[in-house]
């Protein structure tokens, strides 16, 4: 698979990935997260720097993902898409007519979402819309704001949709790590009210143990 010009190489070291599934409430109209992120986190002291270093336990897709964003490992990609098509039947999916990745908060040499969303799209024959739903106001990091109301409201205006392509279509709504659900319903309730979508349906590849 290319991406950027880079050639992505594939594995098949990651072929059997188990996945527990976690249903995820919101404004959308179905919405799963494939696995709990993080199992465990335990203190183990500081380094050098005064840094707390932490000896943490990862679900499956969760290793498979830290690997895709920390450590900048495309060739993880494969094995998390078979992860979701594993997954594909329980999601008692009507049809789906366009996956619409949501857009990065910072730029990544393999961004997560349009690297998994994309390889989706080629396995499942179906559309993909990188630019049905862009960014068009600069955020802070969501994590960095403890309470939701303020993170909805840095989220107010951020993004754009594209109407003619959403009107009308049951939408798959893709995103990686699911944490306070504020970015994704956001985008939700756009696709839902400007984008006139007549269905979005929400898949992530983890969230965390608890919203924050």
């Amino acid at each position: 698979m290319l991406w950027g010009g880079r050639t992505v190489t594939r594995t098949k070291n990651w072929m059997s990935v188990d996945i527990n599934p976690r249903k995820l409430r919101g404004p959308w109209d179905e919405g799963y997260a494939l696995d709990i992120h993080t199992l465990s986190s335990t203190p183990i002291g500081y380094d050098s720097y005064e840094n707390l270093r932490f000896d943490t336990t990862r679900s499956p897709v969760g290793e498979l993902l830290y690997r895709l964003k920390s450590k900048a490992d495309p060739s993880v990609v494969p094995a998390l898409v078979d992860a979701i098509a594993k997954f594909w039947p329980m999601f008692k999916l009507p049809s789906v007519a366009v996956i619409v990745p949501v857009p990065p908060t910072k730029q990544r040499k393999y961004p997560p979402v349009m690297l998994v969303a994309t390889e989706l799209s080629e396995r499942m024959k179906i559309p993909l819309c990188a630019d049905c739903i862009v960014k068009v106001k600069r955020t802070a990091q969501l994590k960095d704001l403890v309470e939701y109301d303020k993170r909805m409201a840095a989220l107010n205006g951020a993004f754009t949709v594209a109407t003619a392509r959403t009107e009308g279509r049951d939408i798959l709504l893709f995103d990686d790590l699911y944490r306070s659900g504020a970015t994704v319903s956001v985008i939700t309730n756009l696709l839902k009210i400007e984008g006139k979508a007549k269905t979005v349906r929400l898949l992530t590849l983890t969230r965390t143990r608890s919203k924050s």
